[in-house]
């Protein structure tokens, strides 16, 4: 029994016109929502923003909710949404900003934010916070082609909360993963891992720019997996990418690490 993929297009009824990606699903109330960017048309002129979509089922079809979220007048890119006791935290990439994370040099920035959303998932219930920026050196600083934050997952762990995050450009073969700590989900100090990344590429097994990644557990819940994608043809980068997934651990120091990358068969998750 094969899968069987649906492409969902854009209907009379999008907002988005173009560069519809970055798709996440949650489950939240009892429903499912996606939160993916788009190229729409915005008073600032046309741009990316993020959207909601909303379906009683996981595999959809989904009816869009939000589009978009919020406008800032600049691009939003890489939606995710962490849940705790109800509340709905939403993380992104802001890219072409004003300021410090706008185009230095003539190369692009990213930077990553959050926000607390309403109950609803409807709006933002503050100004969204800087979390993370480009600091360390693997994050492509000094990149031909991007300098840039993004791709992140938060989990939280005892009392700290973990950001996942890519750095570098998606094309470059040094896009990787490494993370951040905060005691809060918003607002609070972020505080990169010294010894990032934690995901790299491996050129002798044919791994080039992993990243983008999401965390799941295993069905009893024992085991983290992180799921990311790396680049299909690992000599010659580029947009096209395959999907991996690798077991992630965490030692008692609190310290986060990713078995792999792998090429070779694993065994199943528990």
């Amino acid at each position: 029994m094969g899968l069987h993929w649906v492409c969902h297009r854009r209907n009379e009824n999008s907002w988005g016109e173009k560069s519809f990606w970055a798709p996440e699903v949650i489950v939240y109330n009892d429903r499912f929502y996606m939160i993916y960017s788009s190229q729409g048309q915005t008073i600032f002129g046309k741009g990316l923003r993020l959207c909601i979509a909303v379906s009683d089922h996981p595999e959809g079809p989904f009816t869009d909710l939000y589009t978009p979220l919020f406008d800032f007048g600049y691009g939003t890119i890489d939606g995710h949404i962490f849940i705790e006791d109800d509340s709905p935290y939403l993380y992104f990439e802001m890219v072409g900003a004003v300021g410090n994370f706008t185009k230095q040099d003539g190369f692009l920035w990213g930077a990553i934010f959050g926000v607390e959303l309403s109950r609803d998932l409807s709006k933002p219930i503050h100004e969204p916070k800087l979390c993370i920026s480009p600091s360390q050196p693997w994050e492509g600083i000094e990149s031909f082609w991007a300098r840039s934050n993004e791709g992140m997952t938060v989990f939280k762990n005892d009392s700290l909360y973990y950001m996942t995050y890519s750095g570098n450009h998606y094309r470059d073969p040094n896009y990787g993963v490494g993370y951040a700590t905060s005691k809060r989900p918003v607002g609070g100090l972020w505080t990169k891992y010294e010894g990032n990344p934690i995901l790299k590429n491996n050129l002798s097994i044919g791994v080039s720019g992993p990243g983008h990644n999401s965390i799941v557990t295993s069905p009893d819940g024992s085991e983290l997996f992180i799921v990311y994608h790396s680049h299909a043809d690992a000599v010659n980068p580029s947009g096209k990418r395959i999907l991996n997934i690798d077991r992630l651990t965490i030692n008692p120091d609190g310290i986060l690490n990713v078995e792999g990358p792998t090429r070779l068969p694993q065994p199943m998750p528990r």
